[in-house]
């Protein structure tokens, strides 16, 4: 069967990176929704900065990638099936999601799916619950955290600069906010295209390409090139959502949830932690919100994020199940 693994192999390749492409414009609108509804940019130089700024951060390190490619199940005990029918079941969720315009988690996804398809090829016995327990409290504390740091980060700037000129303020905020939205774009980067490094790592470690886990540099640059063209082909969808339909923005409210997100995204990021970029920043503009007032946020918006963030790791992982027992007689265990 080595044509077989060999097919298998090039199809999970090709698939993780057409899932950091489709994660790419799924996410666009986590580096530049504010930056979008604040005018402070255009959207297509809003992509123009996000798509370069999300290669330069996917270049930068690997220990999501490690964690990802480790921490869900031991790569020696998965297979080719397993990690294609997990990417598939990613794939299919985010396009879903994109479609109805939700921000759910791109991380989320490509947890649930690999979750799916290994259960479905040899049980849950196989899973790292230690490792999940790690991954999946990194992802329920970063929108927590999230939520904090964009509610004080405001209030404390609001405090600071209570005695200015409000149209003085956002004038100068708007040209602070392209700062602001290029820093959240590069970690998105470092967060992200992680994902996708570490699902072709297991993959050419099953196949004996590789005999332990590290990342090899066609496949961080392939990642990095994936992530910024999805990126500039833009996920105006979820934009509208984000930057327009959940908490209206201004230009000094923006530059508090870009920098306070990044924050997060690039602190989780440097301990190997997989933060979920859409989490950190929806929570962010929440909080933000918060500061304001209550009725500053859209609770029906924020109604149905919540349940796209409830559902994905079960949904996903429920499509790339039945993934595998659907391929699987055809193209092996």
């Amino acid at each position: 069967m080595p044509d077989t693994a060999l097919l298998l192999l090039v199809l999970v390749v090709i698939s993780a990176l057409v899932f950091d492409y489709v994660n790419g414009f799924h996410d666009t609108a986590n580096a530049i929704a504010t930056v979008v509804s604040t005018r402070a940019l255009t959207v297509k130089w809003a992509i123009i900065m996000a798509a370069g700024l999300n290669f330069l951060g996917a270049m930068v390190s690997t220990k999501v990638a490690a964690t990802i490619g480790k921490g869900i199940v031991d790569p020696g005990s998965v297979t080719q099936m397993v990690i294609l029918a997990g990417v598939i079941g990613a794939i299919i969720w985010n396009l879903i999601t994109w479609y109805y315009g939700l921000p759910s988690s791109s991380s989320h996804a490509i947890i649930g799916g690999v979750m799916g398809s290994s259960i479905a090829h040899a049980g849950a016995s196989v899973l790292h619950w230690d490792g999940l327990k790690k991954i999946i409290m990194a992802l329920i504390l970063s929108p927590v955290a999230g939520t904090i740091f964009g509610f004080f980060f405001m209030v404390a700037l609001f405090w600071g600069l209570r005695r200015a000129h409000p149209a003085i303020l956002n004038k100068n905020f708007r040209k602070l906010q392209i700062v602001s939205a290029a820093f959240m774009a590069f970690s998105h980067g470092t967060a992200d295209a992680q994902k996708s490094m570490g699902v072709i790592v297991m993959a050419l470690m099953s196949y004996g390409t590789l005999q332990e886990f590290s990342v090899p540099l066609w496949v961080k640059l392939s990642c990095a090139v994936a992530m910024g063209l999805g990126t500039a082909a833009g996920g105006w969808r979820i934009i509208k959502t984000v930057g327009r339909d959940f908490v209206k923005l201004q230009p000094v409210h923006g530059f508090c949830v870009e920098t306070a997100s990044a924050g997060v995204i690039l602190g989780a990021s440097a301990m190997g932690m997989p933060t979920s970029t859409t989490h950190v920043i929806t929570s962010a503009i929440l909080g933000v919100g918060l500061s304001k007032r209550m009725s500053a946020v859209n609770w029906g918006v924020a109604q149905r994020i919540v349940w796209a963030w409830v559902l994905t790791i079960p949904a996903s992982g429920l499509v790339a199940f039945l993934t595998y027992v659907i391929m699987s007689p055809f193209l092996g265990r």
